[in-house]
C-alpha cells in the first residue's frame, strides 16, 4: 500500500510537536494504540529529526512523515531519519521536484488556484490546505473542487474533535490533520492513556458507523409485499416497490428472494467505506469482495462474510 492511500485509509494525521526526543516513541505507540498508524513529527524543535528516527527505527507499524519541512536541506534531513512523507506549509517547487525524484510522497500546502496548479503541473493531486480556518475551511476547498476535480486536501488548522465528521464527510477531503489528539501538555506530563483515548473517539468519529436499514429475507414477491403491507398497516411507513426488494421506510427492506444471512440483512452507513473495511479487518473481520457494489472507481457497498445472530451485514458509503 503506498503512502498515500495509507493516509487516506487512516483519516487522520496527528501533527505532532515533541520537545523532547523520549516521548516520540510512547506518543507513537499511544497513537496507535487507539487506531491511527500515521504520524508527522513538525521540525519546530531540536527534537523532531531524532524523534522521527526513533519512530521509524523501532516503531514499523507506523507510517511516520515530517512536517513545517521549510527547506530542501530539512527535506533531505527528514528523508535521511527515516521520514516516509514530507508536509510543508507552503508550495515549494524545489522541495516537490526532489521527492518526485527520490520518490517520496509529498504534499505541499497549496490554498489558491494558482498554487494547485502549479502542484498539478508536478503530478500531484493530494494537498495541505493551512491554514484551514482562515483561509475559508470546507466552503473554500468546495469551491476549489470545482475546477480542481481530481484534487483532494489535507486540511489542518482549526479541526477538532468536534468538527471532525464534517471535515472527513466531504468527497474532496483525502484525510484531516491536527495536533487535537497529542497536545505538548499531555505529551509532557505523560499522559499518554489520555492521548490514545482521544484518537480511539476520533477513530470513532472517522468511521461514522450508524444503522442505516435491516433487510428481511422473504422467498417470493408476493410475501415480499404482504410483509410490506403488515408494517405499513401496523405503523403506517407506506411502500415503495423496488426490482428486488420493498421498502417500508427507509429503515425496513424487504427482500423478493432469500439473499445472504438466514434471516436477512443489517446495513452500516460510514462516512468512508475503505477506511471502514481495514479498520474491520484489523479486529479480524472480512470484506466479501465478490459482494462489492461500486460507483466509477469507489466502493460504495459490501458485505462482511461473518453473519450476526443469524444476519448478514453489509456496509454502505454515505
Amino acid at each position: 500500500m503506498d503512502v498515500l492511500t495509507r493516509i487516506g485509509i487512516c483519516g487522520i494525521v496527528p501533527v505532532v510537536s515533541l520537545d523532547m526526543a523520549k516521548d516520540a516513541i510512547p506518543t507513537a505507540r499511544a497513537l496507535f494504540a487507539g487506531g491511527v498508524d500515521v504520524i508527522e513529527i513538525t521540525l519546530r524543535t531540536k527534537a523532531a529529526l531524532n524523534s522521527i528516527r526513533m519512530v521509524s527505527a523501532e516503531c514499523p507499524e507506523i507510517c511516520v512523515g515530517a512536517g513545517t519541512v521549510l527547506t530542501l536541506e530539512q527535506c533531505k534531513q527528514a528523508v535521511e531519519a527515516g521520514a516516509q512523507f514530507i508536509v510543508s506549509p507552503g508550495f515549494n517547487q524545489e522541495i516537490a521536484e526532489w521527492c518526485i525524484d527520490n520518490n517520496v510522497t509529498v504534499t505541499p500546502g497549496c490554498v489558491t488556484p494558482t498554487e494547485i496548479t502549479q502542484a498539478l503541473a508536478l503530478g500531484i493531486n493530494i494537498l495541505k490546505f493551512f491554514p484551514a480556518n482562515v483561509f475559508g475551511a470546507i466552503p473554500a476547498m468546495k469551491a476549489l473542487a470545482g475546477p480542481f476535480g481530481s484534487v483532494r486536501f489535507i486540511p489542518t488548522g482549526g479541526i477538532s474533535d468536534k468538527n471532525l465528521k464534517e471535515y472527513l464527510s466531504a468527497p474532496f477531503i483525502h484525510a484531516v490533520g491536527g495536533s487535537w489528539l497529542c497536545s505538548k501538555q499531555d505529551i509532557n506530563n505523560g499522559n499518554f492513556d489520555v492521548i490514545t483515548a482521544f484518537t480511539a473517539d476520533a477513530v470513532k468519529t472517522s468511521l461514522g458507523f450508524e444503522l442505516a436499514h435491516i433487510g428481511i429475507n422473504c422467498e417470493t414477491d408476493e410475501e415480499s409485499l404482504q410483509v410490506s403491507r403488515l408494517f405499513d398497516m401496523a405503523f403506517g411507513t407506506g411502500i415503495k416497490e423496488g426490482v428486488s426488494s420493498n421498502f417500508a421506510s427507509s429503515a425496513i427492506e424487504i427482500m423478493k428472494s432469500r439473499y445472504l444471512g438466514d434471516n436477512g440483512h443489517i446495513a452500516i452507513q460510514t462516512v468512508n467505506i475503505g477506511r471502514a473495511v481495514a479498520t474491520l479487518t484489523k479486529k479480524g473481520f472480512e470484506a466479501d469482495m465478490e459482494t462489492a457494489k461500486f460507483k466509477g472507481e469507489d466502493m460504495v457497498a459490501v458485505y462482511l462474510k461473518q453473519s450476526f445472530g443469524g444476519f448478514a451485514v453489509h456496509l454502505l458509503q454515505k
